[in-house]
């Protein structure tokens, strides 16, 4: 299933037609076809929801075969309330406030941090921590807060950042720290009432991580798991690989994104994190508090916390009841279910921060999957 030469990972229609049949033979199998339910693939990574959106591949699938989204944008499943500390702290006085763009425009009761600045406060998007830092070495009368989310692709890059600002002397940069890890989270999701046969892990973490991190998903939870690359034949390619093992009665790990993946992972992204960072509870929208599955700074680094410099903590807020991202992030329901979609929320006016994200499955939805 998987391909020796990296051209054939590109979009060829040639290709994925020749995976299409594939997949519709195993599907077509005395273990498959007989099902009273649809095979049921989540995908935890956001850019594998644009994709499977971008290019129809749920539109090519057999009808015994389900992709659904999980909490896989690192936008969506930062809280109504760590945003609205966010607010908070950029709206104090001689704060540059540096955020990524798509966290600019997400909703919260206090307004989102674009509204923020249109009252005054200096927010200023950027394009990494890197950046921030140099924001905060020209400005040395103020202090700069880097708004820190992201799943373990990013975080490397935020740690680097923080041993090089002490490295540099620089005493006037700190950070919210928002970010999350996959493994907890996943696992509470998958042990949830939420039905799931097999997992689709994301690439872009197991580069940084090594596949190894999602062992637990064949060997606790006894689940297929493969992990996949981006373009549309490496989806396609997985959820045949997927298929094989149901179709056999297996549950074990493998990687379909050799170009890019391997067991271990990158040993100074992971040395760099765990110098810098400790794991931690954290609140997931949709998904809530959940034990281990988010970092904090350790305590040669507490000097950079933000929330703890500026004494402003998270609030816990529940979020709007109206906005049904939670279910969508949990999988329980896909965007076209909730209400608000198209007329109430959208890309010009979202409602929730799965309609924000360039990640998201509502923004996804609402630019591919609408007819």
């Amino acid at each position: 299933m998987t391909f020796t030469k990296p051209e054939q990972y590109r979009r060829d229609p040639k290709l994925v037609a020749e995976l299409q049949a594939v997949i519709n033979k195993i599907a077509q199998s005395e273990p498959l076809k007989n099902r009273e339910v649809p095979v049921t693939i989540m995908e935890v990574c956001g850019t594998h929801t644009m994709s499977i959106y971008r290019y129809g591949l749920k539109d090519i699938l057999p009808q015994n075969v389900r992709l659904i989204s999980g909490p896989g944008c690192p936008v969506c499943v930062t809280t109504q309330s760590k945003l609205e500390q966010a607010i908070e702290i950029a709206s104090l006085p001689d704060v540059i406030f540096c955020t990524f763009g798509d966290m600019l425009r997400v909703p919260s009761a206090r307004g989102s941090l674009q509204d923020a600045m249109s009252e005054g406060a200096h927010v200023k998007m950027v394009h990494s921590p890197l950046e921030a830092l140099d924001i905060a070495i020209a400005n040395q009368d103020k202090q700069v807060v880097f708004f820190a989310i992201g799943f373990e692709t990013t975080i490397p890059t935020t740690a680097t950042t923080i041993e090089l600002a002490r490295e540099k002397g620089v005493e006037n940069f700190s950070i919210l720290c928002a970010h999350k890890t996959m493994p907890q989270a996943m696992r509470a999701l998958l042990s949830s009432a939420v039905h799931v046969d097999a997992l689709l892990c994301p690439g872009h973490v197991s580069a940084v991580t090594g596949a190894s991190l999602f062992d637990f998903v064949a060997e606790e939870l006894h689940k297929p798991a493969v992990v996949a690359g981006f373009e549309p034949a490496d989806i396609m390619s997985a959820i045949a690989m997927l298929l094989n093992q149901i179709a056999k009665g297996e549950s074990k790990l493998e990687i379909a994104y050799r170009r890019s993946v391997h067991w271990e992972g990158n040993a100074y992204a992971l040395a760099v994190t765990d110098r810098v960072f400790e794991a931690a509870d954290a609140d997931w929208r949709g998904l809530g508090m959940i034990p281990d599955s988010g970092l904090d700074l350790r305590s040669a680094y507490k000097d950079m916390d933000a929330a703890q410099s500026f004494k402003i903590y998270d609030t816990h807020r529940s979020e709007d009841s109206a906005c049904r991202c939670g279910e969508v992030l949990r999988g329980e329901i896909t965007p076209d279910a909730c209400p608000l979609m198209g007329d109430i929320c959208s890309p010009l006016s979202p409602v929730g921060a799965c309609m924000v994200s360039s990640e998201g499955s509502c923004a996804a939805y609402y630019k591919y999957g609408r007819k």
